[in-house]
């Protein structure tokens, strides 16, 4: 195969990383292709056509309000039906993997202790591993792209790490009941949040309790869930939460504990989480200078709803969309409106999303907002293959390795960086052309599957198309075209526009 030359790649590199600091020719503000590749995770032809048929309102409108019985297509349902996340309910794996784990550790013989401890890890990493495939097959494949790209929002803004503790297996459970309200109310995402066995073991709540405060998760749940750093909360407060959020765990072994006849009333379990009254304080609170009295369980209720519906946690919220969405920390002007959104639908998400899209800040940043890895990807991946089923997600898991932004991988709670400063680096622009050749070239993998049988489909891709000629040809600057233009074979085309600094935005 004829290799994409060096030299007009650096080009591409060096105009690339110039566009990192001034963005490249921006695309006009109603255009069509800038729309529908901002609201999806990659313009591609079945998006286009979806935006042209209805119109923007009714796409928009469509977007926001994702149907539930909306399907992915036939060949991909079919590989997310056949994952083992797929079969098996998370209360069920975390029965098999708790055997299984007991089993490991109950064997005599050292080397067979140790291989079954292996096997067991790798069982994990297989659920981990399933979870973030089928993120990427409904990120490349799923009509209701605005939910699938919100459903990433809110993982990465409730971020947890797959290496803490068993949480592997929680993972594919906790994507999926944050993406069913991924665009509905936010007091409903803090609720799923805070009572999911992921969060809890993730930020240690399971380790707080009555006499042994564990101050963690009161403490993310403030600075980074709802208020923000600057939210107003004091030292007390988070300690005040902490007491709050005793007693709330999880338990993995199926059995409920041994507890006082007074107790027992108080006591709940589901999905895997539980309230344990022996490890609450019921002590009265202070919590942001208001009283709560110490009842058990309520008392968290209570607090959700109040740091759901805090003006700080609508400003809060509002930036960070605002940034995901456009690149940029919205004006005060703006900043305000979305806020004011937010407390007057009591944190409907769509709705906050409605008045920023129809906002001239929002319309101006089209074509402006620098990838991350995760849209880089995708996105190319999209537009190469135009709606063709890939058999294996393992070459785009491991490009988002390489560029820093795997799924689950963040090992601090503050989730992966939003803006261009976060990924425009030298280093990150060279791997993101080699994933650009990769991809132009056909030779990514995507299309022969794993396992002891591997099968193969023939898929080359073809972006100098109808897609490229009617949409994206318009926005390219002069150094892309004139590399366009020496392109000698397809590879290198394909490779070219991949790498040029228009593909970086979106």
């Amino acid at each position: 195969m004829p290799e994409v030359r060096p030299s007009t790649l650096l080009i591409l590199l060096a105009t690339a990383l110039c566009a990192c600091a001034t963005p490249p020719r921006p695309l006009p503000a109603a255009d069509t292709f800038a729309f529908a590749n901002r609201l999806s995770w990659g313009a591609n032809s079945a998006s286009l056509r979806q935006l042209e048929t209805e119109g923007a309102d009714a796409y928009l409108g469509h977007q926001l309000r994702p149907s539930p019985d909306a399907e992915l297509p036939p060949a991909v349902q079919s590989q997310v039906a056949a994952l083992e996340i797929s079969r098996k309910p998370m209360t069920v794996l975390a029965s098999e993997l708790e055997e299984q784990r007991k089993t490991a550790d109950a064997m005599g013989d050292e080397g067979q202790k140790k291989a079954a401890q292996q096997a067991y890890q790798q069982h994990m990493n297989q659920l981990a591993r399933e979870t973030a495939t089928r993120s990427l097959l409904r990120d490349l494949y799923s009509p209701q792209q605005l939910q699938e790209q919100m459903t990433w929002f809110w993982l990465n803004h409730f971020s947890v790490h797959q290496y803490k503790g068993p949480l592997r297996f929680m993972l594919a459970d906790y994507e999926d009941r944050i993406r069913s309200h991924a665009l509905g109310r936010f007091r409903d995402l803090l609720e799923l949040s805070s009572h999911h066995p992921a969060m809890l073991v993730y930020l240690d709540n399971n380790q707080n309790a009555l006499g042994h405060l564990n101050e963690n998760y009161a403490r993310e749940l403030m600075e980074l869930h709802t208020l923000g750093v600057n939210g107003g909360y004091s030292q007390h407060d988070v300690q005040e939460l902490a007491r709050i959020l005793t007693g709330l765990g999880v338990n993995l072994a199926g059995q409920p504990p041994h507890l006082k006849r007074d107790w027992q009333s108080q006591y709940w379990s589901r999905n895997l989480v539980e309230f344990n009254p022996a490890r609450h304080d019921y002590g009265d609170k202070i919590f942001l200078g208001h009283p709560i009295r110490g009842r058990g369980s309520d008392e968290l209720e209570e607090v959700l709803d109040r740091l759901a519906r805090h003006p700080a946690t609508a400003r809060f919220l509002s930036r960070k969309l605002a940034l995901y969405f456009t690149g940029n920390a919205p004006s005060p002007v703006l900043l305000d409106r979305l806020a004011q959104r937010y407390l007057s639908s009591d944190g409907q998400i769509g709705a906050v999303l409605q008045t920023l899209f129809e906002s001239a800040e929002f319309r101006a940043s089209l074509g402006k907002d620098f990838k991350d890895p995760v849209h880089y990807v995708v996105s190319a991946v999209r537009l190469a293959y135009d709606g063709k089923t890939i058999l294996n997600a393992d070459p785009m898991l491991g490009w988002l390795n390489r560029m820093g932004e795997a799924f689950y991988g963040h090992t601090t709670p503050e989730g992966y960086p939003l803006t261009a400063s976060g990924w425009a680096s030298p280093g990150q622009m060279n791997t993101r052309i080699e994933i650009a050749k990769t991809i132009g070239s056909g030779n990514a993998g995507l299309f022969r599957s794993a396992g002891p049988a591997p099968v193969e489909r023939a898929a080359f891709p073809q972006l100098s198309n109808a897609l490229y000629y009617r949409y994206w040809q318009a926005s390219l600057g002069p150094a892309t075209r004139a590399a366009l233009e020496q392109a000698q074979t397809p590879q290198e085309w394909n490779t070219f526009l991949l790498a040029s600094p228009e593909f970086m935005y979106r």
